[in-house]
């Protein structure tokens, strides 16, 4: 298979292929949202965005799986060693784990700094753990680990557009969308995370508006005030957006279609969890096809960039 990369012609080896086609199968049938976005790439992007998608899911699903503690950092450790032998060239294409293969071919075409997978899987680690976050500069830490880390590398598949003003904190605002992605997911994911016994909103939050009981049942801790608790970190996650939507004029068209898409599904999960606060205890907040599929076609029409693209430099500083 030939195909156009920055211009020059790529071949592409059928056991390369179909390792790809393994991927954005994962990434097809484990990620709804973000294939979505993606679909909305050419080719070569959507192929290394799934290769992503499907090294980081195998990270996550250690981390999620029924596993006790030390077995879960033992296959955490062989993850990460794998991904050293990504990272330094030794994945032969007939290798037989496919995410391998193609991750591998995904580094030497797209300048993706594998570094943020490490993050990713220190973020695993601190689940393993057990970790819980006193204050949002703790919690920041982790998110930065498990999306921010992701948000850095699909910026190495989208690359910037030529001549982009501010490209140089390109890397900054893909950081900070990755973290507004994972503050909706955790308030998305309240009920589901307590009957695993985690807790990722800080405890400084929770005292605040009486929620340290936490959240294990269909209703909120006696006596608190959980709808404030939602609002206050609803208001939270939308100044991240606003940060890191400074991202999208940097993009060339269709890389900024395919964020415009990702991050408006999720800015309306937050519609809707901020209209009703309790269904996050009820069950999980999700949109329809018809809703994800407007906000595919508002990301190709590049409503959002050009709004972005007309606010002051004081505004985007």
């Amino acid at each position: 298979m030939s195909r156009t990369v920055e211009g020059q012609p790529t071949y592409m080896s059928p056991p390369v292929q179909a390792a790809y086609r393994y991927c954005e199968a994962v990434t097809g049938q484990q990620a709804r949202n973000f294939a979505y976005g993606i679909r909305l790439l050419p080719l070569e992007k959507r192929q290394a965005m799934s290769a992503l998608y499907a090294f980081s899911r195998r990270v996550d699903d250690i981390g999620d799986g029924e596993l006790d503690p030390g077995t879960k950092r033992t296959r955490l450790e062989s993850t990460r060693e794998l991904l050293d032998r990504i990272r330094h060239g030794k994945i032969e294409e007939d290798d037989t784990d496919p995410v391998a293969v193609a991750l591998a071919d995904a580094a030497r075409r797209f300048p993706l700094p594998l570094e943020g997978l490490d993050e990713l899987i220190d973020g695993v680690l601190m689940d393993v753990r057990g970790a819980t976050y006193e204050t949002w500069d703790d919690l920041k830490t982790y998110c930065r680990c498990v999306a921010g880390a992701i948000g850095r590398l699909s910026l190495g598949v989208f690359g910037t557009a030529p001549g982009a003003p501010g490209a140089e904190r390109a890397a900054e605002y893909a950081d900070t969308l990755g973290l507004a992605l994972q503050l909706t997911n955790i308030l998305r994911d309240v009920r589901e995370d307590a009957g695993n016994g985690r807790t990722y909103l800080p405890a400084d939050d929770l005292a605040t508006f009486g929620c340290s009981a936490g959240f294990h049942r269909a209703t909120p801790p006696p006596g608190s005030d959980f709808a404030g608790l939602v609002h206050f970190e609803v208001r939270r996650a939308r100044a991240l957006f606003a940060e890191g939507y400074r991202l999208l004029p940097m993009l060339d068209r269709r890389s900024g279609a395919c964020v415009a898409a990702m991050a408006g599904i999720y800015r309306r999960l937050l519609d809707r969890i901020e209209r009703d606060p309790e269904a996050v205890l009820r069950g999980r907040v999700s949109l329809p096809g018809h809703e994800k599929a407007y906000v595919a076609v508002r990301g190709l029409s590049g409503l959002d960039t050009r709004q972005i693209a007309k606010l002051t430099p004081r505004e985007r500083s």
